[in-house]
């Protein structure tokens, strides 16, 4: 079952090409790799065929693959593709190397590694930090926990995926520090928005503030890439509210679990269910800009002006 074929010429397997995993597949095939995808709606997969990938019409059909990465959803998904009865670990073929991108729960993550583990597969956890425009732009950053032979295995495909790959330790750590980095993703984004609406309020254009935050000390690649939905009000999903929830409920279980105090992070979790207590669910969790500003009294309205997310050049490098 397990191969030694050669790193350089390791057969991939896809699961999952959703927003992130279609254009995180997508690198991989450009860049030549042997890739076989995956995806509940086939149709969602087919676009890969353009970059040399080809479409299984099963889980099944990975299962002769040297490495078969997922990025799904959920935990219970994840559980889903891997032991249901149609699952990647389900036939007496399986392949050596499971790399998970996913955000899921670290427990859930240990009993799956235990599974991939019975069945003589390595299992590395490397969830991902970005979105799907982020990925195409060359720009995502990966961190990745597990039996170290098998990261050092896989680097070169990871090196593909992402600008940044860290490598944090065995077992399944990389979760906890992907659920951190949520967690300061959703505090920062809330009081983006009320530093943002105290200024309109003042009198202060969005562009105007923003333009001087991102250009000072405070600011960053995260404040830059989020200033054009706040400046326009575009909300097209990246990352959506019912998704950021999740990751507060899991980082604040493991704060429970730990006995770390997180009162800051706490609150912005009433925020984040106010947001979906609002009904707008498939809108990008931006959304909090809009929320902070009814709560202050004021209706926002997009000002029309063309702001740098700061990932143009990375997109022209991704297209050379």
């Amino acid at each position: 079952m397990t191969k030694t074929t050669p790193e350089a010429a390791l057969s991939v397997g896809w699961i999952g090409t959703g927003r992130m995993g279609a254009a995180m597949a997508e690198r991989l095939a450009k860049a030549g790799v042997d890739l076989a995808v995956w995806n509940r709606t086939s149709a969602k997969a087919a676009p890969l065929k353009e970059h040399g990938a080809t479409v299984s019409e099963t889980i099944a059909g990975l299962r002769d693959r040297d490495v078969v990465f997922t990025m799904v959803s959920t935990s219970d998904d994840l559980e889903r593709v891997l032991l249901g009865q149609d699952g990647l670990l389900a036939g007496e073929r399986r392949p050596a190397i499971v790399v998970d991108c996913s955000t899921v729960a670290t427990d859930a993550s240990e009993a799956l590694r235990k599974e991939c583990a019975d069945r003589g597969v390595d299992f590395l956890a490397a969830p991902v930090s970005g979105n799907g425009k982020v990925v195409r732009a060359g720009a995502l950053s990966i961190v990745a926990s597990g039996p170290e032979a098998t990261y050092a295995r896989v680097e070169h495909l990871l090196g593909y995926i992402g600008a940044s790959v860290t490598y944090v330790g065995e077992g399944d750590i990389a979760r906890l520090v992907k659920i951190a980095h949520n967690l300061l993703l959703g505090v920062v984004t809330q009081s983006l928005a009320e530093i943002t609406v105290l200024a309109e309020k003042g009198g202060v254009s969005r562009h105007a503030f923003l333009s001087f935050l991102n250009d000072s000390v405070m600011g960053s690649v995260f404040t830059r890439y989020k200033s054009p939905a706040f400046v326009n009000l575009d909300y097209t999903p990246t990352f959506t509210p019912i998704l950021l929830r999740k990751d507060f409920d899991l980082g604040l279980a493991a704060a429970r679990r730990l006995d770390v105090p997180m009162p800051v992070t706490a609150a912005t979790a009433q925020l984040v269910q106010a947001s979906i207590g609002s009904g707008r669910v498939d809108e990008d969790f931006a959304i909090l800009l809009d929320l902070q500003a009814a709560a202050s009294g004021i209706t926002l309205r997009p000002e029309g002006v063309f702001v740098d997310d700061g990932l143009g050049a990375a997109d022209e490098a991704a297209r050379s």
